[in-house]
C-alpha cells in the first residue's frame, strides 16, 4: 500500500520552504553587507569635508557632500600619464597571456604529447606559487637585463603572473567543445587552425571573458611590482602607486586617497559588470572540466 501523503496548503508549503530558507538570504546578506561595505565607506569619505573625515565621531552618511578631494585627485601632476600607464600595461598583460594560453590549452586539451601531465601538473605548481616570493628573482633579472623602469618590464611580468591560471581555465573550455566539431569541420577541407578558428574559438568566448576579467582586475590592482620595479623614471609609475602618493607635512590625505582610490576602482568595477554573466560559467569550467 502507498503512503497516503497529507493534503498540505500550497501556501502552507511555500512558506515553509521560504522559512526554512531564511538563513541562507540572511547569510548571504551579511556577507553581502560586509563585503560591500569598505567600499561604501571609501567612496563617502571621498564625498565627506576634511573637518568630518577627521572628526572624533565617524558619520555613516555625510552630513555635508564636496567634490573638493576629486578634485585634488584629478589635478595631481601626472594624473592621466599614470592612467595611460596602466591602461597600456593591463591591456598588454591581458591580451598576450590569452594568446599564448590558448595556444597551450589547445595543445593540452587537443593532443597526445608526451609530458603533457607534467606540464599541466608545472601549471598547476606556478598558479599555486605566491607571486611575492617572486619579486627578488624578477628585480635581479630586471637590473642585469637594464630592464628596470620600464612599462614592457611591467607587462612581461603582469603577463607571468596571469597566464598559469588563463591556461588552466582555457583548458576546461576547450574540453567542452567536442572535438567532432572540429573534425567535421577538417573533413570539409579546414586545416587544423582553421577548424578551431571557425568553429572552437566563438564557442570559447565566455572562458575568454572570464579569464580577460581575472587577468585585468589581477595587473589592474598589483601594487608590489610596480613599486619595486618602477624606482628611478617616476613617469612610468602606475595608479596603484599614485595612490601612495597623496601626503603632506601633516601626514596622509585622506580625502584625497579615497577619491583617487575611487577614481581607480571604476574601470574593474566597469570591466566586471560588463563580463560578470560569464564568470561564473568561466571559473566552473575551467575547474572541474578536462
Amino acid at each position: 500500500m502507498s503512503a497516503v501523503r497529507p493534503n498540505i496548503p500550497v501556501t502552507k508549503r511555500s512558506s515553509a520552504r521560504r522559512l526554512r530558507r531564511l538563513p541562507l538570504h540572511a547569510g548571504a546578506a551579511l556577507t553581502v553587507l560586509v563585503c560591500l561595505f569598505p567600499v561604501y565607506w571609501m567612496a563617502a569619505t571621498a564625498f565627506k569635508p576634511s573637518r568630518d573625515i577627521q572628526s572624533a565621531t565617524p558619520q555613516l552618511v555625510p552630513h555635508t557632500w564636496t567634490l573638493e578631494h576629486f578634485r585634488t585627485a584629478v589635478h595631481t601632476a601626472g594624473f592621466a600619464r599614470f592612467w595611460c600607464n596602466s591602461l597600456l600595461v593591463t591591456g598588454g598583460a591581458v591580451l598576450l597571456s590569452l594568446v599564448i594560453a590558448l595556444g597551450a590549452a589547445f595543445a593540452v586539451a587537443r593532443m597526445r604529447w608526451r609530458g603533457r601531465r607534467q606540464f599541466v601538473l608545472a601549471v598547476f605548481v606556478a598558479q599555486m606559487a605566491p607571486w611575492e616570493s617572486l619579486i627578488i628573482p624578477v628585480y635581479i633579472i630586471a637590473r642585469d637585463t637594464d630592464m628596470l623602469d620600464r612599462l614592457v618590464t611591467l607587462t612581461l611580468v603582469y603577463f607571468m603572473v596571469t597566464l598559469p591560471f588563463t591556461t588552466i581555465v582555457l583548458r576546461g573550455f576547450i574540453a567542452t567543445v567536442p572535438p567532432e566539431l572540429e573534425e567535421a569541420a577538417r573533413v570539409d577541407g579546414c586545416t587544423r587552425f582553421g577548424a578551431f578558428r571557425r568553429i572552437a574559438l566563438p564557442l570559447l568566448a565566455p572562458g575568454l571573458m572570464a579569464t580577460s576579467l581575472f587577468g585585468f582586475i589581477t595587473a589592474w590592482n598589483e601594487f608590489a611590482y610596480a613599486n619595486f620595479l618602477i624606482i628611478k623614471n617616476q613617469d612610468n609609475r602606475t595608479l596603484p602607486v599614485w595612490l601612495s602618493s597623496f601626503k603632506n607635512t601633516f601626514g596622509t590625505d585622506w580625502g584625497a586617497t579615497m577619491a583617487a582610490s575611487t577614481l581607480f576602482a571604476l574601470p574593474a568595477l566597469a570591466v566586471f559588470l560588463l563580463l560578470q554573466r560569464h564568470v561564473t560559467s568561466g571559473l566552473a569550467a575551467g575547474a572541474v572540466k578536462g
